[in-house]
């Protein structure tokens, strides 16, 4: 009898002290006097040391709202990234990352985005709006190694003359897509495949290549995808100041990537339409995130 007591005194002491656990809030580690954002010194157009890539507007902007500065530390997003930056405490945010991805908490979605196809003008292939087009079967295409274009490529019956791009590289010695670019051009391959905002921002850079955002695969292929702002997991609050801010910003985030080119799709699984011109702010998140700020001084 005296040592069931025991057992079950001892089992309510485990309980109260894992009660507790739960009940007692995890220590806020974000700085509040700067704005520390994790990012990638040469990887346009997402982001650079000259501070020229779009994710480097929009930490402006979030820096603007919660009135402090911004502050980055440089590390090439490639293994390793997450680990050596905001897991290591080093900085706070990082501006863009894939929705799901249970190595960070992700915020709302920023934008919604899909792969281009990149084709060179002139080359009879413009009008190409899906990889099942007949006149793609007898082509040469390049494919970024692990993305969903090799899915695609692979549904379609591509490999056989497909060539492979790395993923993931330290853009300050080596830029695939580039490589892509020049390909095309010389007729190394006779298109390329991409993730829509790296696709397009280079399309830019050349003149005489097209980037043709693959609304149709999205409509049956997972090719479309949400990108998110990242805080590590626990940082519950944070999350949620920078979720008023999306809200209350969302108009002045499109015009950035809109700028930049990026094709942004409508924020519904059931559409493949584009947005052309920046949304309207929710109303509601207005006078939140100042405040919220504040209160965590």
């Amino acid at each position: 009898m005296k040592t069931r007591l025991t057992v079950a005194v001892l089992a309510l002491a485990g309980m109260s002290i894992a009660a507790h656990a739960v009940e007692t809030p995890k220590a806020d580690l974000v700085n509040r006097k700067q704005l520390r954002v994790c990012s990638d010194p040469a990887d346009l157009p997402f982001s650079n040391e000259k501070k020229e890539g779009f994710e480097n507007k929009i930490a402006e902007l979030i820096g603007d709202e919660l009135k402090i500065p911004v502050v980055y530390t440089w590390f090439p997003k490639a293994t390793g990234f997450i680990r050596m930056t905001l897991f290591a405490k080093r900085c706070d945010l990082v501006i863009g990352w894939g929705q799901g991805d249970e190595m960070v908490l992700n915020t709302n979605a920023i934008y919604r985005s899909t792969s281009v196809l990149l084709v060179k003008k002139g080359s009879g292939l413009e009008g190409i709006d899906t990889l099942a087009d007949p006149k793609l079967k007898d082509k040469r295409i390049g494919i970024v190694q692990g993305s969903s274009g090799g899915t695609l490529a692979a549904k379609y019956g591509l490999m056989s003359k497909v060539k492979g791009y790395r993923m993931m590289t330290d853009r300050r010695f080596e830029n695939p897509t580039e490589e892509m670019m020049k390909d095309i051009e010389t007729g190394e391959i006779d298109a390329g495949v991409q993730w829509g905002p790296i696709g397009a921002y280079w399309a830019k850079q050349h003149n005489d290549i097209v980037a043709i955002p693959l609304l149709k695969e999205a409509a049956t292929n997972k090719i479309a995808f949400r990108i998110t702002m990242g805080v590590r997991n626990g940082d519950d609050n944070w999350k949620r100041q920078l979720n008023g801010i999306i809200a209350k910003r969302q108009g002045d985030i499109d015009k950035i990537l809109l700028d930049y080119g990026v094709p942004v799709m409508v924020d519904d699984d059931t559409k493949i339409d584009l947005v052309t011109e920046p949304r309207k702010p929710d109303p509601t998140a207005s006078s939140s995130t100042t405040n919220t700020h504040e209160q965590q001084q």
